[in-house]
Parts: structure tokens; C-alpha cells; sequence
């Protein structure tokens, strides 16, 4: 989500920050748009997972981290990525943004 925002935020006085716009979304405004649509999104669906908890395992402590950073570090990093970019389109398609 910040590689969505802070070169949105400060590309104008901070032109050196445009090299890390790399998900190359439309404007300021519909990547902090599409960041917040997407918290909007991700955060209801995510509570079920964290009030349900995990089932407990006997496994040892490389596999536990092992699937944890699969599972959740990866999924953590691609699907802000992918949906934000997603939602980005979708507001510039719709005219939402213009």
C-alpha cells in the first residue's frame, strides 16, 4: 500500500520519489482512491480469519514458519499489489476518476 501512496503523495515536490512508483497507477488521487477501497475491502474479509484463529499443529518451528511466511508474507505483499492495481483500473474504466 505505501508503494501505492508515498510516490502518489509527494510525486510533485519529490520528483526523485517517481522511481519507486512502480505499480504505475493513473494519478495521485486514484492510488490513495484505490488504497483506501481496498483497507475498505481487505479488513472485513480478514476478521473472520483472526476471531476463527488457527487450528494448533504439531509441527516444528522451520515448517510452522516456513508456510506462515508462504501463506501470509507472500500474500501479504502480491495481493495489496494486484488489488490495488485492479481497483486503479477499474475507477479510471468506471470515470470515477478522471
Amino acid at each position: 500500500k505505501y508503494f501505492a501512496i508515498v510516490p502518489a503523495l509527494f510525486a510533485g515536490t519529490l520528483p526523485w520519489l517517481k522511481k519507486f512508483d512502480v505499480m504505475n497507477l493513473h494519478s495521485p488521487t486514484s492510488a490513495i482512491l484505490s488504497a483506501v477501497i481496498f483497507n475498505a475491502i481487505i479488513i472485513p474479509l480478514l476478521i473472520p480469519i483472526a476471531l476463527r484463529g488457527v487450528e494448533y499443529r504439531p509441527v516444528g518451528a522451520d515448517a510452522l514458519l516456513r508456510g506462515n511466511l508462504l501463506i501470509w508474507g507472500l500474500g501479504g505483499v502480491i495481493v495489496p499489489f494486484v488489488g490495488i492495481k485492479l481497483l486503479d483500473v477499474v475507477l479510471v474504466f468506471l470515470g470515477v476518476i478522471s
